[in-house]
């Protein structure tokens, strides 16, 4: 059996299949990113997946594509894990940018692929290696036009009285806004970037209000100003997207790439059908 998973910071999709590329089950967990996770916490959710724990024994080669996988040592932290929980498997961990590749760039192809769902991260494919020009350190300081991004600048506006007072009523009608709850989900419990990023779906629902199109168009163009433009080819190649956000966004993500003269690739809201296409072609 082989499982191929894509797993963000909010939730991770599992596809199985078996020796000939058939589709034996999918399944989805809670995110399993190393950065923000103890090893308690992921196998526990690994347990508790009725679909994972009943067939543990007879997976033989597991495919992990993750957000926070982007150092030797969260690598080496998540086969710890898969080892144990799946013994007869052999286990390989990448960052979640070679989903984004593999599911949206052909290989051979050139092309920059872009996250942007609940973090952000981007990459140059040259058509066989991977290039990046910023590492990144997190959604505190960083994953600039992401969920997280938005969430976070939604609370800022709110308690900093910026935010319109039509649309400040209806966020506080739609979320638990007392600070002590807030700051609990910030401080004290795990997946603080998952909680912010909760919040984005107020700007996606509200995206023709003049100020959620402000924010929408500022954090779009920062991801350009720091991320995409980082290349020097950034406006000779396709710029590929996946995630949530790129694609309930698209139509404002869509502007900001043209207004930068950048090429728009593919908008893909979910790498992992792709990421099965790809796997299927090398059975």
């Amino acid at each position: 059996m082989i499982l191929i998973v894509d797993s963000g910071a909010t939730k991770s999709d599992w596809i199985a299949l078996d020796s000939k590329g058939e589709q034996l089950f999918v399944t989805q967990t809670l995110g399993l990113s190393p950065e923000v996770l103890t090893r308690e916490v992921i196998e526990d959710r690994l347990a508790n997946n009725f679909e994972l724990a009943k067939n543990r024994a007879e997976v033989t080669n597991l495919y992990f594509y993750g957000a926070g996988c982007g150092t030797d040592r969260m690598k080496k932290f998540l086969k710890e894990i898969f080892n144990d929980f799946f013994p007869k498997a052999k286990s390989e961990v990448r960052e979640d940018t070679y989903a984004a590749i593999y599911s949206t760039t052909k290989i051979g192809h050139q092309g920059i692929v872009c996250i942007l769902g609940t973090g952000s991260n981007c990459s140059y494919y040259d058509g066989h290696q991977l290039f990046q020009k910023v590492t990144s350190l997190g959604y505190i300081l960083m994953d600039d036009g992401s969920g997280n991004f938005f969430g976070r600048k939604l609370l800022r506006d709110y308690y900093f009285h910026k935010m319109p007072q039509d649309l400040g009523i209806k966020f506080a009608k739609e979320y638990e806004l007392d600070a002590d709850v807030i700051k609990d989900h910030l401080y004290k419990q795990p997946n603080p970037n998952t909680y912010l990023a909760t919040f984005a779906k107020f700007i996606v629902e509200n995206k023709e209000h003049p100020y959620c199109r402000g924010v929408i168009d500022k954090g779009f163009q920062q991801f350009v100003n720091n991320y995409i433009m980082q290349f020097e080819l950034a406006t000779k190649v396709p710029v590929n997207f996946v995630g949530s956000i790129a694609y309930y966004l698209r139509e404002e993500l869509a502007t900001v790439i043209h207004r930068n003269d950048l090429i728009l690739g593919v908008i893909r809201q979910r790498p992992i059908d792709g990421l099965v296409e790809f796997h299927k072609s090398t059975i």
